[in-house]
């Protein structure tokens, strides 16, 4: 871990990590406004990863964004729709515009328990199949093992596996690297976690599946977003940050964008560097905005 804190000028500071988040806890009524949350909205990757998931499902889930995009024409679209890899030629087929990315889960999602081989030929199909942006998970059975070489060539493979793919369809898909931070629990582990991810090629890091106990929170998020940063002040090179997992109230949404605002700045408050991972967030933004109960998706 102190190669890459030493490399990048930057370790954790727990006390002062507390006391920032304080603030911001403090000044999140002042932060909401209209535009805030439409924003919000807009960097929302609208997920649905259920066991029960089906083509029927995912079409009306696609369908859904349609007819919100006819009711509420001012509005902003999500930024895509995240689904497992064998519905992205459903979605493709069905969202209403190209600029509603199609996310898929890769890699062997939630665990990363698998042959490499393996993981990389699903980032190959779920781009075959018209997947815009791929979310993968961190190998944590090789980085809480300390083998960190293990993990940071996994990302890799990965990484030149998926721009492989989409160069032979004239395009660039976007890498998301989920580092599953409830898991990881340290700030210190979450740091390496995030600068290990930045290295191997991630355009984004997210802080959870969630499918586990603890998923997204203040502090990985800060720690996370201190690491982009840091990232981008040695290397000029912009990553975004995606919070996912347990994010369903206004509030929440605006506590996390307050963190990325405070520590990025305004340059990471759109869809290209912000995301949310959500499946409850956008009735809540809505009904926020409307200041009625609005029920779309």
């Amino acid at each position: 871990m102190a190669e890459l804190f030493n490399k990048y000028g930057y370790a954790p500071d727990k006390e002062a990590i507390d006391r920032s988040l304080g603030i911001i806890a403090r000044n999140l009524e002042n932060a909401v406004s209209p535009q805030v949350l439409k924003d919000c909205f807009s960097i929302m990757d609208l997920t649905s990863l259920r066991n029960q998931d089906t083509v029927a499902s995912i079409v009306k889930l696609t369908e859904k964004v349609t007819a919100f995009h006819k009711a509420y024409p001012d509005y902003p679209l999500p930024a895509s729709v995240c689904v497992y890899p064998n519905f992205a030629s459903v979605v493709k087929a069905h969202r209403c515009s190209p600029e509603l990315h199609v996310t898929t889960v890769a890699g062997c999602f939630p665990t990363s328990q698998s042959f490499l081989e393996v993981k990389m030929h699903e980032c190959e199909k779920a781009v075959q199949e018209g997947a815009d942006e791929i979310d993968i998970v961190l190998a944590l059975n090789a980085f809480l093992a300390d083998d960190f070489r293990t993990a940071g060539e996994e990302i890799h493979a990965m990484r030149q596996c998926i721009d492989k793919a989409a160069a032979a369809q004239g395009r660039q898909v976007i890498l998301k690297v989920i580092l599953e931070t409830g898991l990881l629990v340290t700030p210190e582990r979450i740091a390496n976690a995030s600068f290990l991810a930045m290295e191997e090629g991630a355009d984004f890091i997210k802080t959870s599946t969630g499918k586990v106990d603890v998923n997204a929170t203040p502090m990985a998020a800060y720690v996370m977003c201190q690491c982009i940063k840091a990232f981008y002040e040695k290397t000029g090179r912009k990553v975004g940050f995606k919070a996912a997992g347990g994010i369903s109230t206004t509030m929440d949404a605006v506590c996390y964008y307050s963190i990325v605002s405070s520590i990025l700045g305004k340059e990471w408050l759109d869809k290209r560097y912000f995301r949310f991972g959500v499946s409850r967030l956008a009735n809540s933004l809505l009904s926020s905005i409307e200041q009625k109960t609005v029920t779309v998706f």
